[in-house]
């Protein structure tokens, strides 16, 4: 299952009931809904207090800022105005809290494989942990109250990390997304929306929060995502047996262990190759876990925190097949 489904991410939004939303506020206001969170989680007697760091927004140059939203640690939006905003991270960065986004709090977990249930628990548990000092926003009938309508009701968005690369080479994918959107879900690029597909990554998350318990939109994505992971392995056996696609997975382990120069979307396009190759057999001394962390250290912007240093697009292009070439040697 890991082979296909690769991290999963639930995330909660919520607002403090005393204020408006981060739109309406002013930076006064947003200072103080910064503080109350922060208090709450850090300053507070929770077992979890000493897990957390505290990053204000407006203190990061913009590689650091970018390089959270290639981690998936936070949204483009996010980092689009960072005034007045802040960010509560894990130290093992599986816990997220984006503070004055769209709405007061965007919690958000991240687990590795298909762990919905183990994403949620957490999610909530400090979500309630939240609750017990801070009143939220929240309507006997319309459920918490969200900025943006869409996420009334639970407030809740639970997605997951797939690697499809074997529909995508079957150009089944936007039929898939017609038949998905039907069901209340959507597929589209792994950094969620308006963006593309890279890498044969790709999202899929629930889109009805109101009406509806967050366990049973737990349990319709666990199943719908099933689904897909048995489309895609029967689509890996009937192509991974063609000399053409064999042949196209060799020649991109050969790329990445010889280029001099190479592009971030060639780099992830010839990593999903290779990520194919290893999870059908025809690779056998290079490990999905490898693969899953230069898909990330390949970033533009983490390649340059990661590097201590600023890097023009072709410098860039020089590192990243430098890494490549010693990690995959």
């Amino acid at each position: 299952m890991s082979e296909i489904i690769i991290s999963t991410r639930v995330r909660l939004a919520r607002n403090l009931k005393d204020y408006p939303f981060p739109c309406r506020l002013d930076a006064q206001g947003r200072e103080k809904v910064v503080e109350k969170v922060r208090d709450t989680l850090i300053n507070g007697a929770s077992a979890i207090a000493g897990d957390f760091r505290f990053i204000r927004m407006s203190e990061l140059d913009p590689q650091q800022s970018v390089s959270l939203v290639e981690k998936h640690l936070v949204s483009p939006e996010f980092i689009s105005d960072t005034e007045g905003r802040a960010l509560l991270l894990s130290k093992d960065e599986t816990i997220s809290i984006m503070l004055n986004e769209e709405d007061h709090i965007r919690l958000q977990v991240i687990k590795q494989g298909f762990s919905l249930e183990e994403a949620y628990d957490l999610a909530d548990k400090i979500d309630t942990l939240l609750d017990e000092r801070l009143e939220f926003a929240f309507d006997e009938r319309l459920g918490y109250l969200t900025q943006c309508p869409t996420n009334l009701g639970t407030g809740m968005r639970a997605s997951v990390m797939l690697h499809l690369p074997a529909l995508e080479k079957s150009k089944v994918i936007s039929r898939i997304s017609g038949n998905l959107s039907k069901l209340g879900l959507i597929i589209r690029g792994a950094h969620g929306e308006g963006t593309e597909p890279k890498g044969a990554m790709y999202q899929l998350s629930n889109q009805i929060t109101l009406g509806i318990s967050e366990k049973a939109a737990i349990e319709n994505l666990k199943n719908i995502a099933n689904q897909l992971v048995l489309q895609e392995e029967q689509a890996r056996e009937r192509i991974c047996s063609s000399i053409d696609v064999r042949d196209t997975i060799a020649r991109s382990l050969g790329i990445l262990r010889t280029a001099l120069v190479i592009s971030h979307d060639e780099a992830l396009k010839l990593l999903s190759n290779v990520r194919l190759g290893v999870t059908a057999g025809q690779i056998q001394d290079v490990s999905i876990s490898q693969i899953d962390e230069l898909m990330t250290a390949v970033e533009p912007a983490t390649l340059s925190v990661t590097l201590g240093k600023s890097l023009a697009p072709h410098e860039r292009d020089v590192e990243r097949a430098n890494l490549l070439r010693t990690k995959l040697a």
